[in-house]
């Protein structure tokens, strides 16, 4: 005897705190508009594996029909978690809030085992969520890098015995600096002689910089080029001490509850800082920040404090542009091309703001990027879980670069480590740079030529 819809919806296989919302799946329609932006889709052609496909597996299971196991929910984790289904949807689905829901699901009905349930206990739980010891990572990869040893490993092919993917990773992997930023805010930059501590008046408001994880560790010149252009248009700067990691790499994974704690500790310490905008430099980070109130939408005594943080959040591109920012007078001579990060385009939609910063550097020609939209095959560590398909993606990616653009700009981590370690092993002249770096520079060579500004292209 079938029992009624009612009942097998009650008996949804979804068990655990935080499961796809009905008001979410419900309004998805198979139009199929999502197909054609899809990565995965493109190229597999498979529905399972297609947003439509995995709105209704997941819909499947809320209403008891399938049991939730890691093969019914394979298309989940196959996900990139891009969002670019969500630009294009009519319907206004929420596929990325429902792919982590669902995600949390499995993560907790089915813990992983073995060495990739290791992996993750070390790096999401252990490592990533406690700075002093992300700061032991960052101190073991600079002695590999200055000790010499890093040079005798690649000379005697230990390398090797790695995946490919990883190879090309490490090859890609930028020079970690003497100091990361959190903790050091003594360290930020001085513009005209006035430090990051506002001797200055910041007329245009008190900025808090979110430093992260990963940014911290092998990016920590991105934060202070950001910290630069942010003083050099009168904002002042202040980096919370207390701050964690955003917790975006646990929801990718599904482990809600952990980052669900690190979103606790980083609302208490930015707003405490008293700032009237918390900047980041990272898309991922800054779509998962914006997104804070979504973890706490089940906890009503948490939820105020959520919004008015993710209210302040900005991506450093959308607050120049919003504030307005003084166009740099020094010249680069560079043919530059844009990469839309997934978390900054289709999360956040940023589109036109680094465009616009980028089209106001003196001497910088600006040239589109065939497809900069489509994702580049990093998507968190996807690259680590999925590396078949993250590289297929990332051939893409570099096929589209113009042959004629010196410099490939960018809003996120993962796609400057991504595309660096494809250009190096194909060993394409490419540079790869974070879009806040070009305006640091163009600033930098203000004042190096004649009436102010700097003469470095040829007439």
């Amino acid at each position: 005897m079938s029992l009624p819809f009612e009942e097998v919806h009650r008996q949804s296989s979804f068990i655990f705190a935080d499961a796809p919302d009905e008001d979410k799946y419900s309004v998805c329609v198979h139009c199929g508009f999502c197909l054609e932006v899809c990565p995965t889709y493109q190229e597999w052609s498979d529905e399972n594996h297609s947003p439509r496909g995995r709105v209704y597996l997941i819909k499947q299971t809320a209403e008891g029909h399938l049991t939730l196991n890691e093969d019914v929910m394979d298309p989940v984790f196959t996900c990139l978690d891009c969002r670019a289904c969500e630009s294009v949807c009519p319907s206004g689905v929420q596929v990325g809030a429902l792919i982590e829901e669902a995600r949390g699901q499995v993560f907790y009905a089915n813990p992983k085992r073995g060495w990739r349930g290791w992996l993750e206990q070390l790096f999401l739980r252990e490592i990533f969520p406690h700075p002093k010891r992300l700061q032991k990572l960052r101190a073991l990869t600079r002695f590999y890098q200055v000790s010499g040893l890093q040079t005798w490993v690649r000379k005697l092919g230990l390398l090797r015995i790695l995946p490919r993917h990883l190879q090309a990773l490490e090859a890609a992997m930028p020079e970690v600096t003497v100091q990361p930023l959190l903790g050091n805010s003594e360290n930020l930059p001085m513009v005209d002689g006035k430090s990051s501590t506002r001797k200055n008046t910041g007329e245009k408001g008190k900025v808090a910089l979110f430093t992260g994880c990963v940014m911290d560790v092998f990016y920590t010149h991105v934060h202070e080029a950001t910290a630069e252009v942010l003083l050099r248009n009168h904002f002042q700067v202040h980096v919370p001490s207390e701050q964690k990691c955003c917790g975006a790499l646990q929801v990718h994974a599904g482990d809600r509850e952990t980052a669900r704690s690190l979103a606790r500790k980083n609302i208490q310490a930015f707003l405490n800082s008293d700032a009237d905008y918390i900047v980041v430099n990272a898309a991922g980070c800054g779509a998962l920040l914006k997104e804070y109130p979504e973890l706490f939408h089940n906890y009503p005594e948490e939820i105020e404090r959520a919004e008015l943080f993710a209210s302040k959040v900005r991506d450093i591109s959308e607050l120049l542009f919003e504030k307005g920012w003084e166009p740099p007078k020094g010249e680069l001579c560079e043919t530059v091309a844009y990469h839309d990060a997934c978390h900054l385009c289709h999360a956040q939609k940023i589109r036109h703001q680094p465009r616009a910063l980028l089209a106001s550097i003196p001497g910088l020609q600006l040239v589109d990027l065939p497809d900069a939209d489509r994702c580049c095959g990093s998507a968190g560590i996807y690259n680590l879980t999925h590396p078949e398909m993250a590289q297929r993606l990332l051939e893409r990616k570099l096929a589209d670069i113009p042959d004629d653009v010196s410099t490939l700009a960018m809003g996120n981590p993962g796609c400057l480590l991504q595309i660096s370690s494809g250009l190096k092993e194909k060993n394409v002249p490419v540079k790869v740079v974070h879009t806040v770096e070009l305006l640091q520079r163009a600033y930098r060579m203000e004042g190096e030529g004649e009436d102010g500004a700097a003469k470095t292209c040829a007439n």
